[in-house]
């Protein structure tokens, strides 16, 4: 029951800041809103405050503020007060002001924690601290205190690690026979190597261990600059991911709400300071994954706002449906997926 509460929190919260992004936008800008939604589904409380009514509703999977000029929302208010009264860029920050405010959570989150800790953990570098014994690593010829180079992958894609955290977001993504360029003893190798899959756990591994971090104390000052870090490595990964996921690139890599369910159980057991740390990495995927040019999504909505601008007319009503309905197919389809794939992994 507990897991539940924490899990409920931790979306919870992220659903009510980015929500918030876009009431506080709309009210700004006069729009009128009738109702400002935490959760999906029945209302199980609900209380109206001058023109608009606040509910919490059943499930903690999403949330809506409902607009006049939307679809589905019958108003009496006059086209001036209306989303589609206001000018496009007026609304285009409306529909981005959600996603701002997930980065400010996300940015508020990570610097409290460096500021409470009082140290930051330094990314250990791309040196290979140990082999599993009969692991795809040994039988390829890794041996301890291999730095790595340069990793090539199967697609052609090509990095330079400057840390070891930078190895493990690439090499989670790729399941096929991946080229790693390793100095030995001043001297440079080539090594192939092809990840092993561990039903068990349904998982891909190298065998390859990571040297410890070192832990740095920092000022209160600096966590400003260690939180700001935090933001812009995780949004790098979080694009990386993206991209590859587009071309159908680590899909058994991703969860749904099985999964963040399950993270968040585990991350629960370890104390508030990781709750908090999960909610700022999940709070800066949830603006990433709105940016997305879906129309169902913030991002897809200022895509239809800037050919307005661009065209002076509105996307035709027939063409924007249908790709709204594309849109609404893709995210059911991955969300069946990936459920399915939190499933497999809990058999």
């Amino acid at each position: 029951m507990t897991n539940i509460l924490y899990f409920v929190f931790v979306l919870g919260v992220i659903v009510l800041i980015h929500e918030l992004g876009h009431l506080i936008t709309a009210k700004f800008f006069n729009v009128y809103c009738k109702e400002f939604a935490v959760g999906m589904g029945p209302k199980i409380v609900s209380k109206k405050f001058g023109e608009t009514e606040y509910s919490i509703r059943a499930f903690p999977l999403g949330g809506f503020v409902s607009m006049a000029g939307e679809e589905g929302v019958d108003t009496d208010i006059s086209f001036e007060r209306s989303i589609l009264g206001i000018k496009p860029w007026k609304r285009m920050i409306v529909m981005l002001a959600g996603i701002f405010m997930n980065f400010v959570l996300a940015s508020v989150i990570f610097i409290g924690i460096y500021m409470v800790q009082g140290y930051a953990v330094e990314a250990p570098k791309p040196i290979i601290s140990g082999i599993i014994a009969d692991s795809p690593s040994e039988a390829a010829g890794f041996t301890q205190g291999d730095e790595i180079v340069k990793i090539t992958f199967i697609d052609g894609t090509t990095i330079v690690p400057e840390d070891f955290y930078e190895i493990i977001t690439y090499i989670q993504m790729y399941t096929d026979t991946t080229t790693f360029l390793v100095e030995r003893d001043g001297k440079e190798l080539v090594i192939s190597v092809t990840p092993e899959f561990i039903s068990e756990e349904n998982r891909y591994y190298l065998g390859i261990e990571m040297p410890s971090a070192t832990r740095v104390e920092i000022s209160f000052l600096e966590s400003f600059k260690y939180g700001a870090l935090e933001v812009s490595n995780t949004v790098s990964s979080m694009v990386f991911t993206l991209t590859r996921l587009i071309r159908g690139i680590g899909l058994n890599a991703i969860s749904g709400p099985i999964g963040i369910y399950q993270v968040t159980a585990t991350q629960a057991s370890y104390g508030l300071l990781n709750i908090l740390y999960l909610m700022g990495l999940l709070s800066i995927n949830v603006a990433i994954c709105n940016l997305l040019p879906l129309p169902i999504l913030d991002g897809g909505r200022v895509v239809l706002t800037f050919y307005e601008m661009i065209f002076k007319k509105p996307m035709s009503k027939k063409v924007e449906q249908a790709l709204m309905v594309v849109s609404i197919g893709l995210l059911l389809l991955l969300m069946a997926y990936v459920t399915l794939q939190d499933i497999l992994r809990l058999i």
